[in-house]
């Protein structure tokens, strides 16, 4: 690990130490009755009883996962120790998509996408996924809000809340803090809370990065590179790239052996009937996805 890394860990984890230990004295009450140097003591006892904590060794082994939500605490401490001081905040939606896809749509997409780009980059963690976004007013309803199902942010919650989820990933010593997203009314949001948070912090530690949603660039790879176009659109909400890359997640987000059952597995004059051709496009798909948005990513932090 770089001395530099060491360095900004251990000072993050002293101030972790020192919020904590306030944190704890306020929680558990009775200071009126305390002198001052009562509570002086108390809340050094505390300090050094979080530090002990800090200090400990994990007593197994640790997960094979990029996403934080699944990992212990002493897991990400280790990991941010270890070098893995970017966090990728991914934003998806839940949203109609025509009758065959689930409202998740996004979401399930970023499930593949988030970690693997998190594990090509090699020295990255993936925030638990952002599935409420933007859709539209509430009142009168716009947008996907028309639609059942569809569950919306004002945009000012939006900015907010991935301004508050920067804040954390920042406190518990990331380095570098990504926001993707899968949706267009997404990007704006994401620019505005990364502009936001460097501005707050006097450097650059949060970076939008809007190539993870060039879709045009995937569907000029899809033609170019294996072969495949559109024909005429359907008029649904939905289209080739995106079934198939939901697939490899899971066949049933589609609705795929419903649409067999039906007669209906095609989108855009592209046929999803055999399924493990499906898939395996699909992952071709989202590994142009990951390429794309990895090598945007690096130019971000480290320049072209």
């Amino acid at each position: 690990m770089r001395k530099a890394t060491k360095i900004f860990a251990m000072i993050t984890i002293v101030a972790l130490v020192t919020g904590l230990a306030a944190y704890v004295e306020a929680q558990r009450g009775g200071r009126g009755n305390m002198t001052a140097e009562q509570r002086a003591e108390r809340a050094e006892r505390q300090r050094q009883e979080i530090e002990h904590m800090y200090a400990m060794e994990r007593p197994i082994e640790a997960l094979d996962s990029v996403w934080i939500e699944e990992l212990t605490w002493m897991e990400v401490r280790d990991a941010i120790a270890g070098g893995k001081t970017t966090a990728i905040v991914s934003t998806g939606g839940i949203e109609q998509n025509g009758p065959f896809l689930a409202t998740g749509k996004h979401n399930y997409v970023l499930q593949g996408a988030c970690e693997g780009i998190a594990r090509k980059l090699g020295n990255a963690l993936c925030a638990p996924i952002i599935k409420l976004v933007p859709e539209g007013s509430h009142d009168p309803k716009s947008g996907a809000m028309i639609y059942s199902g569809s569950i919306s942010l004002r945009q000012e919650t939006f900015e907010m809340v991935l301004e508050d989820v920067g804040e954390s990933l920042k406190q518990h010593g990331f380095e570098h803090i990504i926001f993707i997203g899968d949706s267009g009314g997404n990007q704006t949001g994401m620019g505005n809370a990364a502009t936001t948070l460097n501005e707050r912090w006097g450097e650059t530690r949060a970076h939008y990065v809007p190539e993870f949603y060039r879709y045009r660039d995937v569907f000029t790879y899809m033609e170019d590179k294996l072969g495949i176009a559109e024909g005429e659109n359907d008029g649904h909400h939905d289209d080739y790239v995106i079934t198939t890359i939901m697939m490899v997640t899971d066949p049933e987000t589609v609705r795929y052996q419903q649409r067999m059952d039906a007669g209906v597995a095609s989108i855009n004059g592209l046929s999803i009937e055999d399924l493990e051709h499906s898939i395996e496009i699909g992952k071709k798909l989202l590994q142009f996805r990951v390429d794309t948005t990895v090598e945007a990513i690096n130019a971000a932090i480290w320049g072209p």
